[in-house]
């Protein structure tokens, strides 16, 4: 299935809303959000990288840790009232902008 960031912040915030405890705060999330890109890196690191999984670690789907970043950047941004679209949107813009002629462009086609 595919979402539109609407989409998941209101499915992340659908499924925070029944519990008491609602989100954590910015602080717990930021850290939260650095656990999951840890753990994100580690699963790249031993799949690219020169460290191998010791034999008792089981093998994690990249996917997997990727979704969960999405996940606690979702109740990030909803935590603290943020559209993920109109984010998306300003940080692109700016990057489009700023880095337009930072790297070498790929030569179109005669085709077009």
């Amino acid at each position: 299935m595919n979402y539109s960031t609407q989409q998941i912040q209101k499915r992340v915030d659908d499924y925070i809303s029944q519990f008491k405890e609602g989100y954590f705060s910015p602080l717990a999330l930021q850290v939260r959000l650095t656990e999951e890109v840890g753990e994100m890196a580690r699963e790249i690191n031993h799949r690219y990288g020169e460290k191998p999984k010791k034999s008792s670690e089981q093998d994690k789907a990249l996917s997997e840790e990727l979704g969960d970043v999405i996940f606690v950047l979702t109740c990030f941004a909803n935590s603290l009232d943020i559209d993920l679209s109109e984010a998306f949107e300003q940080s692109m813009s700016k990057i489009e902008t700023r880095d337009k002629d930072r790297w070498t462009k790929k030569e179109e086609d005669a085709n077009g």
